[in-house]
């Protein structure tokens, strides 16, 4: 799970970073400089939120195993 949250974050960066600065075609009635910052802003928050999650989950190790 944390594999495809991770990847989806890393791939809405490239996306944003792309569209914010390699795109100059400007359609009308969209600024792709825009999109693509918000992308950027939405991956990173995604990554962040994944990487504590992960670092969470890790640090609780849940119920002990029963005794046998």
């Amino acid at each position: 799970m944390t594999t495809g949250g991770f990847g989806g974050a890393l791939f809405l960066i490239a996306l944003g970073a792309i569209l914010r600065y390699a795109v100059t075609w400007e359609p009308a009635g969209v600024d792709i400089g825009i999109v693509g910052l918000i992308l950027l802003v939405v991956g990173v928050v995604l990554f962040l939120l994944t990487l504590f999650l992960t670092i969470s989950a890790q640090r609780s190790p849940g119920r002990p195993p029963p005794p046998y």
